[in-house]
Protein backbone atom coordinates (compact mmCIF):
# COMPACT_ATOMS: atom_id res chain seq x y z
CA UNK A 1 0.00 0.00 0.00
CA UNK A 2 1.83 3.27 -1.22
CA UNK A 3 1.42 6.25 0.99
CA UNK A 4 1.27 9.48 -0.75
CA UNK A 5 1.40 13.08 1.25
CA UNK A 6 1.91 16.52 -0.32
CA UNK A 7 3.69 19.19 1.58
CA UNK A 8 5.07 22.96 0.37
CA UNK A 9 8.18 24.83 1.87
CA UNK A 10 7.32 26.71 4.85
CA UNK A 11 8.98 30.29 4.99
CA UNK A 12 7.18 31.79 8.25
CA UNK A 13 8.46 30.17 11.78
CA UNK A 14 8.11 30.73 15.33
CA UNK A 15 4.42 29.78 17.21
CA UNK A 16 2.63 32.86 16.33
CA UNK A 17 3.37 31.97 12.47
CA UNK A 18 2.35 28.73 13.24
CA UNK A 19 -0.56 29.68 15.07
CA UNK A 20 -1.70 31.69 11.67
CA UNK A 21 -1.11 28.62 9.69
CA UNK A 22 -3.31 26.64 11.80
CA UNK A 23 -6.17 28.87 11.54
CA UNK A 24 -5.50 28.75 7.60
CA UNK A 25 -6.05 25.16 7.30
CA UNK A 26 -2.69 24.19 7.22
CA UNK A 27 -0.56 22.10 9.86
CA UNK A 28 3.10 22.74 10.02
CA UNK A 29 6.02 20.52 10.56
CA UNK A 30 10.15 19.53 9.56
CA UNK A 31 11.56 16.97 7.41
CA UNK A 32 14.76 16.16 8.29
CA UNK A 33 17.70 13.56 8.18
CA UNK A 34 19.76 11.90 5.52
CA UNK A 35 22.36 14.26 4.10
CA UNK A 36 19.83 17.13 3.16
CA UNK A 37 19.54 20.21 5.29
CA UNK A 38 16.27 20.30 7.51
CA UNK A 39 13.40 21.89 5.95
CA UNK A 40 10.27 23.21 7.57
CA UNK A 41 7.25 22.41 5.87
CA UNK A 42 3.49 22.98 5.86
CA UNK A 43 0.60 20.28 4.59
CA UNK A 44 -3.28 20.69 4.15
CA UNK A 45 -4.67 19.67 7.76
CA UNK A 46 -7.93 17.82 6.50
CA UNK A 47 -5.81 16.01 4.20
CA UNK A 48 -3.39 15.26 6.77
CA UNK A 49 -6.21 14.24 9.21
CA UNK A 50 -7.69 11.90 6.45
CA UNK A 51 -4.08 9.90 6.38
CA UNK A 52 -3.98 9.86 10.07
CA UNK A 53 -6.25 8.05 10.66
CA UNK A 54 -5.34 4.83 9.16
CA UNK A 55 -2.44 2.52 11.28
CA UNK A 56 -0.13 2.28 8.00
CA UNK A 57 0.43 6.01 8.06
CA UNK A 58 2.31 5.53 11.28
CA UNK A 59 4.08 2.25 10.25
CA UNK A 60 4.90 2.64 6.26
CA UNK A 61 7.28 4.40 4.52
CA UNK A 62 5.44 7.62 2.82
CA UNK A 63 5.93 9.22 -0.63
CA UNK A 64 6.63 13.08 0.64
CA UNK A 65 5.71 15.26 -2.47
CA UNK A 66 7.52 18.39 -1.92
CA UNK A 67 7.65 21.28 -4.19
CA UNK A 68 7.49 18.92 -7.02
CA UNK A 69 9.91 16.78 -5.31
CA UNK A 70 9.34 13.05 -4.05
CA UNK A 71 10.82 11.81 -0.69
CA UNK A 72 10.53 8.22 0.94
CA UNK A 73 9.74 9.36 4.63
CA UNK A 74 8.79 8.26 8.00
CA UNK A 75 6.21 9.27 10.23
CA UNK A 76 8.62 10.10 13.75
CA UNK A 77 6.71 12.57 15.76
CA UNK A 78 3.65 14.45 16.11
CA UNK A 79 1.61 16.82 18.79
CA UNK A 80 -1.66 16.87 19.11
CA UNK A 81 -4.21 19.68 20.54
CA UNK A 82 -4.67 18.47 24.42
CA UNK A 83 -8.54 18.81 23.78
CA UNK A 84 -9.71 18.84 19.71
CA UNK A 85 -7.39 16.41 19.42
CA UNK A 86 -6.35 17.96 16.01
CA UNK A 87 -2.36 17.21 15.05
CA UNK A 88 -0.09 20.88 15.50
CA UNK A 89 2.43 19.89 14.56
CA UNK A 90 4.46 16.79 12.64
CA UNK A 91 7.92 15.51 12.09
CA UNK A 92 8.81 13.43 8.84
CA UNK A 93 12.09 11.58 8.94
CA UNK A 94 13.89 10.88 5.44
CA UNK A 95 15.10 7.31 4.91
CA UNK A 96 17.47 5.88 3.01
CA UNK A 97 16.56 2.47 0.96
CA UNK A 98 20.29 0.77 1.98
CA UNK A 99 20.45 1.76 5.83
CA UNK A 100 18.36 0.47 8.36
CA UNK A 101 15.76 2.16 10.05
CA UNK A 102 14.14 2.08 13.78
CA UNK A 103 10.35 2.11 14.27
CA UNK A 104 7.09 0.35 16.42
CA UNK A 105 4.91 -1.29 14.55
CA UNK A 106 1.94 -2.38 15.94
CA UNK A 107 0.83 -6.23 17.28
CA UNK A 108 -1.98 -7.53 15.45
CA UNK A 109 -3.92 -10.37 17.64
CA UNK A 110 -5.88 -12.70 15.81
CA UNK A 111 -7.87 -15.91 17.33
CA UNK A 112 -8.52 -14.69 20.79
CA UNK A 113 -12.09 -16.13 20.84
CA UNK A 114 -10.92 -19.81 19.38
CA UNK A 115 -8.08 -20.10 22.26
CA UNK A 116 -9.11 -22.86 24.12
CA UNK A 117 -8.00 -21.02 27.34
CA UNK A 118 -10.92 -18.68 26.37
CA UNK A 119 -13.49 -20.92 24.15
CA UNK A 120 -13.35 -24.07 26.98
CA UNK A 121 -11.63 -22.32 29.84
CA UNK A 122 -13.22 -18.97 30.20
CA UNK A 123 -10.03 -17.40 30.73
CA UNK A 124 -9.41 -13.35 30.58
CA UNK A 125 -6.32 -12.45 27.74
CA UNK A 126 -4.24 -9.68 28.52
CA UNK A 127 -2.13 -7.74 26.29
CA UNK A 128 1.43 -5.92 27.80
CA UNK A 129 2.42 -5.24 24.79
CA UNK A 130 0.77 -2.95 21.73
CA UNK A 131 3.22 -2.62 19.91
CA UNK A 132 7.26 -3.73 19.56
CA UNK A 133 10.76 -1.73 18.36
CA UNK A 134 12.12 -3.15 15.20
CA UNK A 135 15.09 -2.58 12.90
CA UNK A 136 14.94 -3.54 9.07
CA UNK A 137 15.67 -2.02 5.59
CA UNK A 138 12.71 0.19 4.37
CA UNK A 139 11.92 -2.41 1.78
CA UNK A 140 11.09 -4.77 4.81
CA UNK A 141 9.21 -3.06 6.89
CA UNK A 142 5.91 -4.50 8.11
CA UNK A 143 2.80 -2.63 8.73
CA UNK A 144 2.37 -4.68 11.63
CA UNK A 145 3.12 -8.09 13.45
CA UNK A 146 1.26 -10.75 13.53
CA UNK A 147 0.22 -12.86 17.19
CA UNK A 148 -1.31 -16.22 16.78
CA UNK A 149 -3.49 -16.85 20.28
CA UNK A 150 -5.16 -19.75 19.17
CA UNK A 151 -3.55 -22.20 21.03
CA UNK A 152 -3.80 -20.86 24.17
CA UNK A 153 -4.55 -23.04 27.34
CA UNK A 154 -5.40 -21.51 31.02
CA UNK A 155 -2.12 -20.14 32.03
CA UNK A 156 -0.11 -19.53 29.22
CA UNK A 157 1.62 -16.57 27.41
CA UNK A 158 3.26 -15.43 24.58
CA UNK A 159 6.74 -13.93 24.47
CA UNK A 160 8.58 -11.79 21.65
CA UNK A 161 11.09 -15.43 20.70
CA UNK A 162 7.58 -17.04 19.92
CA UNK A 163 6.06 -14.65 16.74
CA UNK A 164 7.44 -15.13 13.36
CA UNK A 165 8.59 -12.08 11.98
CA UNK A 166 9.15 -11.54 8.54
CA UNK A 167 12.69 -11.78 6.67
CA UNK A 168 15.00 -8.68 7.41
CA UNK A 169 12.89 -7.65 10.56
CA UNK A 170 15.06 -7.85 13.44
CA UNK A 171 12.78 -7.17 17.50
CA UNK A 172 15.19 -4.70 18.86
CA UNK A 173 14.86 -5.94 22.25
CA UNK A 174 15.29 -9.74 21.70
CA UNK A 175 18.69 -8.99 20.12
CA UNK A 176 19.44 -7.14 23.45
CA UNK A 177 18.25 -10.36 25.26
CA UNK A 178 15.06 -8.78 26.60
CA UNK A 179 12.68 -11.87 25.42
CA UNK A 180 9.36 -9.66 26.44
CA UNK A 181 5.95 -10.72 27.58
CA UNK A 182 3.76 -10.22 24.58
CA UNK A 183 0.41 -11.25 26.34
CA UNK A 184 -1.13 -14.03 28.61
CA UNK A 185 -4.43 -15.88 29.49
CA UNK A 186 -5.43 -16.66 33.08
CA UNK A 187 -8.19 -17.61 34.93
CA UNK A 188 -11.19 -15.26 35.63
CA UNK A 189 -11.48 -14.12 39.60
CA UNK A 190 -14.57 -16.31 40.79
CA UNK A 191 -16.16 -14.46 43.78
CA UNK A 192 -16.87 -17.74 46.56
CA UNK A 193 -20.29 -17.81 48.07
CA UNK A 194 -19.06 -17.38 51.56
CA UNK A 195 -17.64 -13.93 50.40
CA UNK A 196 -20.61 -12.76 49.21
CA UNK A 197 -22.80 -13.67 52.26
CA UNK A 198 -19.68 -11.99 54.48
CA UNK A 199 -19.63 -9.03 52.50
CA UNK A 200 -23.95 -9.30 53.08
CA UNK A 201 -23.82 -9.67 56.46
CA UNK A 202 -21.31 -6.44 56.33
CA UNK A 203 -23.40 -3.72 54.65
CA UNK A 204 -26.83 -5.40 57.09
CA UNK A 205 -24.39 -4.70 60.22
CA UNK A 206 -23.15 -1.37 59.01
CA UNK A 207 -27.02 -0.50 58.02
Amino acid sequence: MKIEITANARELKGTGASRRLRHSGKTPGILYGGKNEAKSIELDSKDLSMQFKHEAFHASILSLNLDGKSEKVLLRDFQLHPVRNNILHIDFQRVNENEKIHVKVPFHFINEDTAPGVKIGGGLISHILTEVDISCLPKDLPQYLEVDLGALEIGDSIHLSGIKVPDGVELTSLSHGNDSTITTISKPKVVKDDEVVTEEASADGEA
